[in-house]
């Protein structure tokens, strides 16, 4: 992934090479960027020679996965000088969806974020961060709280997280937050917006931001454990 204290750019450090099938594991990290806010709506996916070679796929796959893309109505491309793949997702409003896990399921799903989003905020205190990704936590930071509708609030929520991890510069924790947010936003579909916890989750999260920019590494894994808590003891009450 190169130098941690230079990654500013989520798709980079989220869209890598994999092991596996190679259409399905693009298909696979294509459509969870999509729906944890690597790209919002409108944004327009790199150009295929660069994402192929990102990825490690041909670039035949890569059309091949942007197709199943639009079949899923995730994205839309135009062809011709200046055309692309454009992302069309919106984020469902929370509370629009069914659980899909429950049970011993549901607490596997919330114990495996409890382990490894506080210990890449802890590992982010570390750092020696940059210029430019004091600022990139600042701003997904500030996206959280200026979210215009639940959806976008859960897009902006989860990209702030990845963008933890991401400054980490652990590319196996990136993998692990990537999959714990994937399964929290499949969770957060179950229960209705509550919008006293939105102010909480918004104090917290400037809480994770401040000790991973005071370089204040144990705070930082605390106030990380403190919002992963808050959010699996709603989940745990909504959905049983």
């Amino acid at each position: 992934m190169g130098d941690p204290a230079l990654v500013t750019h989520l798709p980079s450090a989220i869209l890598r090479q994999t092991p596996g099938n190679p259409f399905e594991t693009t298909v696979e990290q294509l459509a969870t960027a999509i729906r944890l806010g690597v790209f919002f709506d409108g944004d327009q996916l790199p150009p295929e020679r660069e994402l192929a070679e990102r990825m490690g796929v041909a670039r035949g796959t890569l059309r091949d996965a942007i197709a199943a893309l639009r079949d899923a109505g995730l994205v839309t491309t135009r062809r011709g000088r200046g055309g692309g793949s454009v992302v069309t997702y919106t984020a469902p409003a929370p509370g629009s969806g069914g659980p899909v896990r429950r049970g011993a399921t549901l607490l596997d799903a919330l114990d495996f974020r409890r382990v490894v989003e506080p210990g890449a905020a802890w590992l982010a205190a570390t750092r020696d961060l940059s210029g430019d990704q004091r600022a990139w936590l600042e701003t997904c930071l500030r996206e959280t709280t200026e979210a215009v509708d639940p959806g976008a609030h859960r897009l902006a929520d989860s990209r702030l997280h990845l963008a933890v991890a991401t400054v980490s510069g652990s590319p196996m924790l990136i993998e692990a937050v990537t999959r714990a947010q994937a399964a929290l936003g499949e969770l957060l579909t179950a229960i209705p917006v509550l919008r006293k916890n939105i102010q909480h989750s918004h104090d917290q999260h400037r809480a994770v931001v401040d000790a991973i920019l005071t370089g204040a590494a144990d705070d930082a894994r605390t106030a990380m454990e403190e919002h992963c808590d808050a959010t699996s003891a709603l989940l745990r009450g909504l959905i049983g």
